[in-house]
């Protein structure tokens, strides 16, 4: 008997649903999140159970969100039963396959498009039971940036900057803000990369982790795809699915700007990840993260460079934060 009492309540409350009779049940992975999956059997059938903490994670966000998603074509996992105060869900099983796992042994272009093909789906998803999706504002970018002031620079590396250089760095933001919010907004996951994508048994995408859904920009989930803090293509192969993409669905916007958009927000996106692996380091003792700070911070400083308005900031980060995240490695 486990000696993890919210492992044993969620077995307990599984074994108390109608017809669910859990064998073999086990922990398959934690996240980021205080989030826990486990797979059982019942009745010739796979399942996961999720222990969901309700005081720390979005269980009602996730419940109508997928229910939203399913409804209008996304493939998310069916949510079979739930309970919200004790934070406790089952879920389908979407089974063990993650895209970031095939995408390392197969030749990753049809992977792409099929993940780059639900995007349009996923976007007209703006609502759940007739509330608006909280929108992607100036007050959660400004949260964002804070994760990389404070604990990148401060907390993690203890930096000292000068005021000149504390102002490249929030020209830099101020600039991203504006193109951020000057997009179309549209549904956005906010976590679109290659550990939320799971390749199902018929070889579909699965796609999962989306309680943190929001309204923001039309390009916010390709680029979490495609400059994934995990995973680095050649620009060649980022270019080349950018531009099916565009063609296929975004043609109504230029090319150019539409490029834009994409690197800034890409911009705004590795600005944040590269805080929150921090705030995961030294909030809640998940160490593993501090090796993606590199590969993430180095888009700043390759993106960066092809903007104007950032290019003081790509140095910045070249010279003296990525210098810096290195010697502590």
């Amino acid at each position: 008997m486990s000696t993890d009492p919210r492992q044993s309540a969620l077995l307990q409350w599984l074994s108390s649903l109608p017809e669910i009779f859990p064998q073999d049940f086990h922990m398959i992975s934690g996240d980021a999140s205080f989030r826990r999956y486990f797979r059982f059997q019942s009745q010739g059938g796979s399942f996961i159970g999720v222990d969901a903490p309700p005081d720390k994670e979005k269980n009602h966000e996730f419940v109508a969100l997928a229910r939203e998603y399913r409804t209008n074509n996304v493939p998310v996992p069916q949510v079979l039963h739930s309970n919200m105060d004790l934070g406790f869900l089952m879920l389908q099983d979407f089974g063990d396959c993650l895209f970031s796992q095939r995408i390392e042994t197969e030749d990753p272009t049809h992977w792409y498009q099929q993940a780059l093909s639900h995007l349009p789906a996923v976007q007209k998803v703006r609502a759940t039971a007739g509330e608006p999706l909280p929108a992607f504002d100036q007050e959660l970018l400004a949260n964002e940036y804070s994760l990389f002031n404070d604990w990148l620079l401060q907390t993690h590396l203890n930096l000292t900057l000068t005021d000149s250089e504390w102002k490249v760095i929030h020209e830099a933001q101020a600039f991203l803000s504006e193109v951020f919010l000057s997009q179309p907004q549209v549904g956005v996951h906010r976590d679109y990369h290659s550990r939320n994508l799971m390749i199902l048994p018929d070889d579909s995408i699965g796609i999962i982790d989306f309680q943190d859904a929001v309204t923001g920009p039309i390009t916010y989930d390709a680029v979490s795809l495609l400059r994934d803090c995990y995973v680095v293509w050649p620009i060649e192969f980022v270019m080349g699915q950018l531009q099916e993409l565009h063609v296929a669905h975004y043609a109504e916007h230029d090319w150019e700007t539409f490029k834009h958009w994409f690197d800034c927000t890409g911009m705004q996106r590795h600005i944040k990840a590269s805080g929150i692996f921090a705030r995961l380091c030294h909030r809640d003792g998940k160490t593993g993260y501090l090796n993606d700070i590199p590969r993430t911070l180095q888009y700043l400083v390759t993106v960066g460079r092809t903007i104007q308005e950032c290019t003081e900031f790509a140095e910045l980060v070249a010279n003296k934060i990525l210098p810096a995240v290195e010697a502590k490695q």
